[in-house]
């Protein structure tokens, strides 16, 4: 069994942990577009951008390693045809996702960590925050419905 294979009261830790990705990616990465183009926020967003992004990011790896282990359990490991081809799709989408994911949490901890910077910094990093934040939700998106039509789909 591989280390991200546990269960926790019968379910594997992938199907747990993906809801948290699916929910808090989005609303961290909307915060941190918030905090970055909207100048009036930034000192009330600050600090819950920071938490959430970092839980949401993790939550983000937890689900990429524990799917990766979970793919290869023998639940899936023989998989073929179109099956096989969906969750194909969504493993390569959550490869992606975890490094654009990786990617804005830098950005918006850079954000964060500079707060008072005014100028072309502050200009940067809030474009940054708010490219990497809207590639990140439309991603957390598309992975999560490959990984709903691998699962539910017909």
């Amino acid at each position: 069994m591989h280390p991200f294979v546990m269960e926790i009261n019968g379910l594997p830790l992938h199907v747990l942990v993906v809801h948290a990705a699916v929910v808090l990616t989005p609303i961290a990465a909307l915060a941190a577009v918030a905090y970055a183009v909207v100048p009036r926020w930034r000192d009330w967003l600050r600090w819950p951008v920071v938490v959430a992004v970092v839980v949401a990011v993790g939550a983000v790896w937890i689900a990429f390693l524990s799917g990766g282990d979970f793919r290869d359990d023998t639940r899936f490991a023989t998989a073929s045809g179109e099956y096989a081809d969906k969750l194909d799709k969504h493993e390569d989408l959550g490869g992606i996702l975890r490094w654009v994911a990786s990617g804005f949490a830098v950005a918006a901890l850079t954000a964060t960590a500079l707060h008072h910077r005014t100028g072309a910094v502050r200009v940067l990093l809030a474009v940054a925050v708010a490219v990497l934040g809207l590639a990140t939700v439309v991603l957390t998106i598309m992975t999560g419905d490959a990984g709903a039509q691998a699962v539910w789909g017909t």
